[in-house]
């Protein structure tokens, strides 16, 4: 638990992240935070987050590429942070999913690493159906817990963020892909395999440019998503969400008149979560969002007000507390 409650007050989207340690004594975790674009990994200790690493997601080679991958950077962090390996009391490790048990053991078919589950139109380097995860890393960490992402950000943010003393809500992420994590009445929810909250999955249209990574054609994902915006849009101009919303917010017209579209998606699948579990707040993160946030906050509230007041009103979108650091916090919140 964080030495300073102090530090744990709600925090705006101005406000510094949280600076957690550790008690003076107990043994260093770590943290990985694995997502389809890149892994961050970084230790904690009573000297607080130290030894960050940051590379792209592999995809490339054997099935257990990625898991390798993390078993190196693991080493070099604790390198970097003077811990030794041996010492981890704990690791703690929030993936993007959807996770599938293999004899128990969580393996990852997730959509934007595992090129086998939409197959070469997706234009992913392998042909993984799944991603082995917990196998390798389970044979060198006795303490080990993995959880979906959108859950784990959703407990850190409940912790040390825009979600603190709330019961009833949800923290959203709209980066590579899109993930939720979920909270009624007090509880995360989980699900059968630890995947509750992909609600990217959700078909929304029938538009035949939406392929997701995961094969579906037309679901959230597919129509909003970082990833996606390259691949619908390439033709028009915008090889990037970057490029897209630089020219939205410039007055460009055809780019508002997109980005307009997808707020309107994005704002409408917000609201069906509020309106289905009775939500008091979502807060948003990820790369898409952050960088962007003033632009879109209101075009995705906008979704929101006035529709269904009963269920609607008093209902708040915030930038997420723990601003473009809750991944760091989410792999933490599991272990911390």
């Amino acid at each position: 638990m964080p030495t300073d409650p102090a530090k744990a007050q709600a925090m705006s989207a101005h406000d510094e992240a949280p600076d957690v340690r550790l008690p003076a004594g107990a043994a260093p975790v770590a943290c990985v935070d694995i997502g389809g674009t890149k892994v961050a990994v970084s230790v904690l200790d009573p000297q607080g987050i130290r030894g960050r690493l940051v590379e792209p997601t592999a995809k490339q080679g054997a099935s257990d590429a990625l898991a390798q991958q993390v078993l190196r950077m693991l080493d070099t962090s604790c390198a970097t942070a003077q811990v030794r390996r041996g010492d981890l009391a704990a690791v703690g490790v929030a993936s993007c999913g959807p996770f599938v048990l293999k004899q128990g053991l969580i393996e990852l078919a997730a959509p934007n690493i595992c090129g086998g589950l939409a197959g070469e139109a997706r234009g992913l380097p392998n042909t993984w159906t799944t991603a082995v995860l917990e196998a390798p890393l389970r044979a060198v960490f006795r303490r080990l817990r993995i959880e979906n992402d959108g859950i784990a950000a959703l407990e850190a943010e409940r912790r040390w963020g825009a979600l603190q003393g709330l019961d009833h809500c949800a923290y959203v992420t709209w980066s590579t892909g899109i993930g939720v994590g979920l909270c009624v009445d007090g509880r995360p929810l989980h699900g059968k395999n630890g995947n509750a909250g992909h609600a990217g999955h959700m078909f929304v249209s029938d538009n035949q440019d939406a392929l997701c990574g995961c094969g579906n054609i037309g679901d959230l994902e597919a129509l909003v998503a970082g990833n996606a915006i390259p691949r619908r849009f390439a033709v028009l101009g915008y090889p990037d969400a970057a490029g897209l919303l630089a020219d939205a917010r410039a007055g460009e017209m055809q780019a508002v008149t997109l980005v307009d579209d997808l707020c309107q998606v994005m704002g409408r699948a917000l609201y069906n979560l509020v309106v289905t579990l009775d939500l008091q707040r979502i807060s948003i993160g990820g790369s898409v969002f952050w960088h962007h946030r003033d632009y879109l906050l209101p075009r995705l509230q906008a979704q929101l007000t006035g529709r269904l007041p009963a269920l609607t009103d008093g209902v708040e979108l915030v930038p997420a507390g723990l601003k473009d650091r809750v991944g760091d916090y989410a792999a933490l919140a599991l272990v911390a």
